[in-house]
């Protein structure tokens, strides 16, 4: 057997036992942590459906049925239905502040980590000819900073994407 097709396949299967695993936790009678500052909790597994309560972020859940990607799940106080993609079948890390930023390095990815060094990455761009690369990063920060939850909720709702497929 070639080496090179074995361990393709060996990464593939990998990559399937931990999909398997993860879902293996949302199901009936297992336990998610919310993902988000504030997940809504709803009456019903739809995104438009009434909004019976609201947890807080990284809220052990104990999940109470499955039904697609929705699940039914409650803290103790309150119960509802919340979209799969918006819980984790491991705890969250503890956030830094509105930054959402993690405490420690491990949780905060490169591209977050290196936001606050826009300056770095406009000098790099001017040193290197790179054109028109300082103007464009400075208009992308602008423009990313008149987008607001509204408007990405109503894109999500418009396009059937997230919790509104």
């Amino acid at each position: 057997m070639n080496p090179r097709h074995f361990s393709s396949r060996w990464a593939a299967a990998l990559l399937l036992a931990g999909a398997v695993t993860a879902e293996a936790a949302l199901v009936a009678g297992g336990t998610a942590y919310t993902k988000n500052l504030e997940t809504r909790l709803l009456a019903e597994p739809r995104p438009l459906a009434a909004v019976t309560g609201k947890v807080r972020y990284a809220v052990k859940l104990a999940v109470q049925e499955a039904k697609g990607p929705w699940l039914r799940v409650s803290d103790g106080t309150a119960s509802g239905w919340v979209f799969a993609g918006n819980v984790a079948e491991t705890k969250p890390g503890e956030i830094a502040g509105a930054d959402g930023l993690g405490l420690s390095a491990s949780t905060t990815s490169a591209t977050a980590a290196a936001r606050p060094f826009t300056e770095v990455a406009a000098a790099y761009a001017t040193g290197h000819n790179l054109g028109n690369a300082r103007e464009d990063l400075e208009w992308l920060i602008a423009e990313g900073a008149r987008v607001t939850v509204q408007d990405v909720e109503a894109f999500l709702k418009e396009q059937k994407k997230g919790e509104y497929q």
